[in-house]
């Protein structure tokens, strides 16, 4: 009888446990963002779970969606999945070839898991987190819900009666909201701000449209971050989180002419985010111009907004051309470097780590590429300045 009571005794918080499934982030919905949402959390190494409760993901025109390391995640899936070389294109991905290569990553992954064809029947908190009760006997506890379809769902969790998704604004330099994007929404103007993401008073639960994969992996992202570090959403890290993203190809900016492709994509977008180079706008559309010549009227003010010794140096030199030995000279004495080693350096890379098609010329006016490189590298205005929850510098 002992040996039976205590057999029972163990297995009792097996089965208890068998019945409730836990995960760090639970993304409900069947759409673009639901898709990236998942992938991005699980990419940013921790547990993720889609609940589309259909029969799978509904991706309309998969080639249209922007490259960014959750499209590159899939690639790779699908090459693998369907046997294809790398040299080799990948066939048109149809919505059933789409779901069958998720599957097969979902059963294969440790962190990714897609569950179809189960709906919820409730949503409640449970501690920090969350609790989707998906049938009698069965639930799923995360530390972070995203949502990008039926928000009535959580009204009652919330104690709301409506809730709008994430708001994307356009990119306005009278302002500096930008430089708390997390996602720009390609062919736009359009981005989205960390803190439109978070949603007032509500801890752990984010909610997007269900169309925008953009803002499906920026949510997939921040979600990650709160489960990774155990901490709330609303003491989300702009700057860990923006860095993130770019890691995995996801531009801040949406600059129309700057891809991920273009080796000086990361140091662009970088200085872009900033402000400290502004891009044009036409059509609807923002162009950073990347091979027009940077003049000083355009960076000095940026610049000194960013460091209290630009102030001196461009006091100094009033009305100069940004041709590269003045752009040495600035950094040098801005970012304390020594300017013979500097230019030394700059030389080395000109050709080989920076790919630019110019001949290293102390006297050729910078390319706003140009200077966009060297102003990320020798004075990192984006890794080593904060901005508060306004887009506002702090020095």
């Amino acid at each position: 009888m002992k040996i039976l009571f205590f057999a029972f005794a163990f297995l009792l918080p097996l089965l208890t446990r068998a019945q409730t499934i836990k995960t760090d982030v639970l993304i409900l919905g069947n759409g673009n963002a639901a898709f990236a949402a998942g992938v991005q959390a699980s990419e940013s190494g921790v547990n993720s779970i889609v609940l589309t409760q259909s029969d799978g993901f509904k991706i309309d025109e998969y080639r249209k969606l922007t490259q960014s390391g959750v499209t590159k995640a899939f690639d790779k899936r699908a090459r693998k999945s369907l046997k294809l070389a790398d040299s080799i294109p990948l066939p048109l991905i149809t919505s059933q070839i789409f779901n069958a290569v998720v599957k097969t990553w979902s059963d294969s992954s440790k962190l990714f898991d897609v569950i179809n064809n189960t709906p919820v029947t409730e949503i409640e908190r449970s501690g920090s987190g969350w609790e989707a009760k998906i049938n009698k006997d069965r639930s799923i506890k995360a530390k972070v819900l995203i949502i990008t379809d039926h928000p009535e769902q959580i009204y009652a969790a919330l104690k709301v009666q409506t809730l709008k998704p994430a708001q994307i604004i356009k990119v306005n330099y009278q302002e500096n909201a930008y430089r708390t994007s997390i996602g720009a929404i390609s062919g736009s103007l359009k981005f989205l701000s960390l803190y439109n993401l978070l949603i007032p008073n509500q801890e752990n639960i984010l909610y997007i449209n269900a169309d925008a994969f953009e803002t499906g992996q920026a949510a997939g992202a921040t979600a990650a971050y709160a489960a990774f570090f155990q901490t709330k959403t609303s003491l989300s890290n702009l700057k860990r989180i923006q860095g993130e993203l770019l890691s995995y190809k996801l531009s801040l900016m949406p600059f129309d002419d700057v891809k991920t492709a273009d080796s000086s994509w990361l140091a662009i977008q970088k200085v872009g985010v900033t402000g400290i180079l502004k891009a044009e706008t036409k059509n609807e559309k923002l162009y950073f111009n990347p091979e027009i010549k940077v003049t000083d009227e355009e960076i000095k003010q940026p610049i000194k907004d960013y460091y209290y010794k630009a102030q001196i140096w461009f006091d100094d030199h009033q009305n100069v051309p940004m041709n590269l030995e003045n752009t040495i000279s600035m950094v040098c004495y801005v970012g304390n470097k020594a300017p013979e080693a500097t230019k030394s350096e700059i030389e080395r890379k000109w050709s080989k780590n920076y790919r630019f098609n110019s001949k290293f010329d102390l006297n050729k006016i910078l390319t706003r590429r140009e200077f966009s490189v060297i102003i990320n590298e020798y004075l990192k205005p984006f890794d080593v300045v904060n901005v508060d929850r306004t887009g506002r510098v702090i020095r």
